[in-house]
């Protein structure tokens, strides 16, 4: 549901699910919703106060999960035959009926009302000590029948006496052995009898091993044995299954009762769960009153930490219809909201409430708006999304509902946002529901301040600590204390004028009077290097021209530059009719191009052979097969 998350109550919930046992328990917690019921709700209410007293009275209840024990009915109702794991789980489960039936007996002498659902459960004692005698570990045990006690001693006995045979066999005949002991293949006991030797040992070949050298052969003496204890142990599953399957028609003509037993412990298990969650969160039972009036003492958020939760004190009465609680951020204004709204609908709810006293009324439904609800994916703003769910509340809300609605008019224009808060402040006074909002716009508080059946409320803030202290103070309106924040935490007192006036006026502004000085302290930060590649490119590609006469380091050698530096750091030097790659850092200027050539003198003359200017000619005035083929040094 929308609303248990809004509200988190689906995490209340999530706790409360993690205190049943049963699958059926756990699917009604999933499913519980408030009641409308006034007679519906008074009994839920009073099963979780009988629980909580039972549970305090006499430690928790024996129940268990009986999911899986449903299912097991069935089968035996169709006349299937169930395994030994299936009886001792019915066995399982009747004998937590029967510790469930003696709690229950004990809880009558508190005249406690649960307790006479002990009335209801049928402990089923016949089937229960069957299915203890007769079945064990999930087997059948031995002596479950006299009968098969004496076919698998008589198995046993002849197990003992085929082994003992086999083993006589290997030891008269040792020299024809592979090896000194006996082994199983396919299930029969044999002996690994040589290749050579296999004739010796009358019997049947079973198996041979995977170089071909050994036998398995089961002897006639340990094969006529093997054959009885073969018809034994038919005459055993047949025993087997004849206690199996009086033990299921036993199950079966108690599935009645087994079905009204599993319901009364899925019942007790979902009863209790809200007796144990009550205990868990040190919660009391409510009154429910038929006025529209909520009256909650030291009332704290359900899944707040208790050491540190504020207790909240709250009432609004069949004249008040209408609180707009006010204050600074951070105030704890949603969190009361919430904790109002989370102990109504808990209530509601058949539950108790993390209040020390708790006077509450029944509502038609809960309707909130909390949250920005911006949502991208469909293309919602904060505001948008407000206004989508407030639409929504208005079309449900009437005269017995419970509103909500968090920074009532935010997420637009203050001044339109005003407007637009007062308006739905005045539809929800019409339809006559109790409703709680927060909001900052001074003319809304203005409003409810002058508008019967509306009080403001504040939420209070230390000044001195700069912290809120969550207490709420009905019948005041509180001030955001923006300005008093800002100047507490340094804001300087030229900015603050500017606010303020831009907030209340000019004369507002010229009494504020600031501890603060005028400059905002500024405080040492990183500054941004560029790096200077362009210039360091331009400096290499500019130092040296081609045709400059440079001298090569370490052997001082003299070239001409034939192609100029690249971007790194390498240039080209003709060096005795032969071009070398070379690093501008081993090389310096000896006699700039300009002072030993003309200018646009043709390198070409220097840096290439006559055969390859006159293809290069040849191609500047006709077509030529001729290629020019620049071999690399």
């Amino acid at each position: 549901m929308i609303l248990d998350k809004a509200l988190e109550f689906d995490q209340i919930k999530e706790i409360w699910k993690g205190l049943a046992l049963t699958e059926a328990a756990g699917s009604q917690i999933d499913e519980t919703s408030f009641l409308l019921s006034e007679l519906e709700l008074r009994k839920a209410l009073k099963d979780t106060s009988d629980a909580k007293q039972l549970i305090e009275q006499l430690g928790m209840p024996p129940l268990q999960n009986v999911t899986e024990i449903k299912e097991i009915v069935e089968i035996a109702g169709k006349g299937d035959c169930l395994t030994p794991y299936q009886l001792e789980k019915v066995g399982m489960a009747l004998n937590a009926v029967k510790r469930l039936k003696d709690y229950l007996e004990r809880g009558k002498m508190y005249e406690n009302p649960l307790a006479f659902y002990e009335e209801n459960l049928e402990c089923a004692d016949e089937l229960r000590e069957e299915i203890a005698r007769q079945i064990r570990n999930e087997h059948v045990d031995d002596y479950a029948s006299k009968e098969l006690a004496s076919l698998r001693m008589q198995i046993e006995k002849k197990t003992e006496e085929m082994k003992q045979r086999a083993e006589q066999i290997m030891r008269s005949n040792k020299d024809a052995m592979a090896d000194s002991f006996t082994t199983y293949r396919n299930g029969r006991i044999c002996l690994p009898v040589k290749k050579d030797c296999k004739h010796r040992i009358p019997g049947s070949v079973i198996d041979k091993s995977s170089t071909g050298n050994t036998f398995f052969v089961e002897p006639v003496g340990v094969a006529n044995i093997y054959e009885e204890i073969s018809i034994l142990k038919i005459a055993e599953e047949n025993e087997v299954y004849r206690i199996l399957y009086t033990l299921t028609a036993m199950v079966a003509e108690a599935g009645i009762y087994m079905e009204e037993n599993i319901r009364i412990m899925e019942k007790l298990d979902f009863i209790f769960s809200k007796g144990k969650l009550s205990l868990d969160l040190r919660a009391n039972e409510p009154v429910i009153t038929t006025e529209r009036a909520i009256r909650l003492k030291n009332a704290r958020h359900p899944l707040m930490d208790r050491t540190v939760c504020v207790p909240l004190q709250f009432e609004m009465g069949k004249d008040t219809r209408g609180i707009v609680i006010t204050g600074p951020n951070t105030g704890g204004k949603t969190v009361a909201m919430k904790t109002i709204m989370l102990n109504c609908l808990m209530a509601q709810c058949g539950l108790h409430v993390t209040s020390e006293e708790a006077e509450i009324c029944m509502n038609s439904n809960y309707l909130c708006d909390i949250g920005d609800g911006q949502n991208l994916s469909e293309n919602l703003s904060t505001f948008s999304a407000h206004i989508k769910n407030v639409l929504e509340v208005l079309s449900e809300v009437n005269k017995d509902s419970l509103v909500i609605m968090d920074e009532l008019g935010s997420g637009t224009d203050p001044a339109e946002g005003m407007g637009i808060a007062v308006a739905i402040l005045e539809e929800l006074r019409k339809s006559g529901c109790n409703f709680i909002v927060t909001t900052h716009y001074p003319e809304v508080k203005d409003y409810a301040e002058k508008t019967e059946g509306i009080i403001n409320a504040r939420m209070t803030f230390n000044k001195d600590s700069l912290e809120p202290t969550y207490q709420m103070i009905i019948g005041e309106a509180g001030e955001s204390c923006a300005f008093y924040i800002a100047d507490r935490l340094g804001m300087p007192e030229y900015m603050l004028k500017v606010a303020i006036e831009a907030a209340y006026g000019k004369e507002t502004a010229e009494a504020f009077s600031s501890q603060n000085g005028n400059k905002v302290r500024k405080k040492a930060t990183g500054s941004i290097r560029k790096r200077k590649v362009s210039a360091q490119k331009t400096e290499l590609l500019q130092e040296y021209n081609i045709g400059d006469s440079v001298m090569i380091y370490p052997d001082r050698k003299i070239g001409i530059v034939c192609e100029k530096v690249n971007d790194k750091g390498v240039l080209r030097v003709q060096v005795k009719g032969k071009k070398i790659w070379i690093n501008r850092k081993r090389v310096k200027l000896h006699v700039a191009a300009s002072e030993l050539y003309p200018e646009d003198y043709d390198f070409s003359i220097i840096f290439e052979s006559v055969e390859h200017r006159k293809i290069r000619h040849d191609m500047g005035r006709k077509y030529t097969q001729d290629i020019i083929s620049y071999e690399e040094d």
